[in-house]
Formats: structure tokens, sequence, C-alpha cells
């Protein structure tokens, strides 16, 4: 999967939730091939789709986007 492809999916799934969903969530739902986010294209999410991580239930991190993008 390339960058593009997984940036595309990751900001459909979450404008979808705007609740947010749990990397896991992510993963399972769109059946993501990497056991854990990569830092360097997190980062970019973070730039190019306006993405969130806010501290949710135990150790999860919810991931959003911020509304406007």
């Amino acid at each position: 999967m390339r960058y593009a492809e997984f940036r595309d999916a990751i900001g459909r799934a979450l404008h979808q939730q705007p609740d947010g969903l749990t990397w896991m969530q992510l993963k399972q739902r769109l059946h993501l091939p990497y056991e854990r986010p990569c830092p360097t294209w997190t980062r970019r999410l973070e730039d190019e789709i306006g993405l969130m991580r806010v501290k949710g239930a135990g150790r999860a991190y919810v991931w959003r986007v911020r509304t406007g993008k």
C-alpha cells in the first residue's frame, strides 16, 4: 500500500466517523497490513488531512480529523 492510498482510506474513514476511531478500529475496518502506524506517515496526515490523536479509554488514542479540513 502506498502512502496516498493509506491517506485517502484513513481520511474517508475518519470523515465518516466524526467521533473518531482508534488505530485498531481503523486497521480492522480498512484491512490495513500494518501492526502499528508509521510515525512518518502519521505526521504527514496531521498536515495533509488535519489528523488529531486524542487520548481515549485506557491506552488507546482516538484518531480524528479537524473540522473544516
